[in-house]
């Protein structure tokens, strides 16, 4: 798979179009404002006014120009050298700042499933720890680390496809480290 350029007359997606998509499809939330949030530690301590499931996103690469956003519980740990077996690709690294805006509109510290919204060429695959998915509310930013949103995961899902991106939901505890 050859990596699509970016279309220069593409418009990126703000939290206000996100939050519109939204309400076109009748999937209620609820979004938290907070002091920027870079990193899961950083969110955390806001975290106690905000019910339900907290997750990390990964946005990785391999060698082959195929992308990934890993989803998972904020407190779960991944093996990068044992997940491609999981997701079926090359050797995994991060994707760098510049790729994550030219693909997925955000900057780093925004990661979030939300941001397909502006990856309308699916070249990102969307991958969800099942864990998460069976919770009542996951939060995620909506495309922004001053806001966390809450959303069901079935509506979760529907937004993704909305999006052209159909999730792959695996067991991602199976991926953890050794020991």
């Amino acid at each position: 798979m050859t990596e699509i350029p970016p279309n220069p007359a593409r418009a990126i997606a703000t939290p206000a179009d996100l939050f519109a998509r939204l309400d076109q499809l009748g999937i209620a939330t609820t979004t938290f404002d907070h002091p920027p949030a870079f990193t899961v530690d950083d969110l955390m301590q806001h975290a106690d006014r905000m019910p339900g499931m907290h997750i990390k996103n990964l946005f990785l690469c391999d060698a082959k120009k195929k992308m990934w956003l890993v989803t998972l519980p904020h407190d779960r740990a991944l093996d990068l050298k044992k997940l491609p077996a999981g997701i079926g690709s090359a050797r995994l690294s991060f994707g760098s700042a510049d790729r994550l805006m030219r693909v997925l509109g955000i900057k780093p510290g925004s990661v979030s499933p939300f941001a397909a919204i502006n990856d309308p060429d699916q070249q990102v695959k969307v991958v969800f720890d099942s864990t998460m998915m069976s919770s009542d509310i996951i939060n995620a930013h909506p495309l922004v680390n001053t806001q966390t949103t809450a959303i069901r995961p079935a509506d979760l899902i529907r937004f993704l496809e909305s999006c052209g991106h159909r999730p792959q939901i695996l067991d991602l505890s199976q991926y953890a480290p050794a020991g």
